[in-house]
């Protein structure tokens, strides 16, 4: 197990940060999912940036997940990067 992996596992040991970190998971997951996009893609910040009309910065932001993104600049995101978005409720378990 790697250094980084093992204290994950030390921190989240520990209810209240597995709490905090569970409440995050959509917002990590969409994070992974406009990186794992952007790079299906074969585009940079930059590049996705530019075709967006936008700044590198600002892609930044939104794949650090420090930025929750509108339906408007994920639309804006999967069109430049030659994707659908596609929003889904689920029924909870």
């Amino acid at each position: 197990m790697t250094e980084l992996a093992a204290l994950k596992v030390r921190i989240l040991a520990n209810p209240e940060a597995r709490a905090e970190y569970d409440a995050q998971a959509l917002e990590f997951d969409l994070v992974r999912e406009l990186i794992v996009v952007r790079n299906r893609a074969g585009l940079t910040q930059s590049e996705l940036a530019e075709r967006m009309h936008t700044t590198q910065s600002t892609i930044a932001r939104l794949e650090s997940g420090r930025t929750m993104p509108s339906m408007r600049a994920l639309a804006r995101y999967a069109e430049a990067t030659g994707s659908r978005a596609v929003v889904r409720l689920e029924r909870a378990a």
